[in-house]
């Protein structure tokens, strides 16, 4: 099972995010991660781990409020141990949880789980909440899906 974003990111979309839960503050992520994503020791890329925990918990800021789009302020990671690459179509896990909200900006946390449910990374963030970017040829709305 895969929700819909709600947006079109081009980028989640290539690295091939699946949202599995957007709701009430929450959100569930899987990331398959591929050989070219892997890092010179064989495992997920740092960089690729940070983005994963980057959109978990943008979507967790957005599901209290799907119509607005959020925009990272800050970001602090920490990780723990390797992420490894998808074995079997084993994805990672994200976890993502709003802690707090004001009008205008949401504090959330985000966790990366592997196969055996091990925490590998942890993240807190601090997004602002903004209107549906217009698109690059000036109209509003989402980009095309095709």
């Amino acid at each position: 099972m895969s929700l819909d974003f709600g947006a079109v990111i081009p980028f989640v979309i290539e690295l091939g995010f699946t949202l599995e839960k957007f709701e009430g503050g929450e959100s569930v992520m899987h990331y398959a991660p591929r050989p070219e994503h892997c890092n010179s020791f064989g495992v997920t890329h740092g960089g690729a781990v940070m983005t994963f925990l980057d959109v978990i918990m943008a979507t967790a800021a957005r599901s209290v409020q799907p119509g607005m789009g959020v925009v990272t302020i800050e970001m602090k990671t920490s990780f723990m141990r390797p992420a490894p690459a998808s074995k079997n179509g084993e994805p990672l896990v994200g976890q993502g949880r709003l802690m707090h909200r004001t009008r205008s900006m949401a504090f959330v946390e985000g966790s990366v789980f592997d196969a055996s449910g091990q925490l590998c990374a942890h993240a807190t963030g601090t997004f602002k909440y903004v209107p549906p970017a217009e698109r690059p040829d000036h109209t509003k709305g989402p980009l095309p899906t095709d």
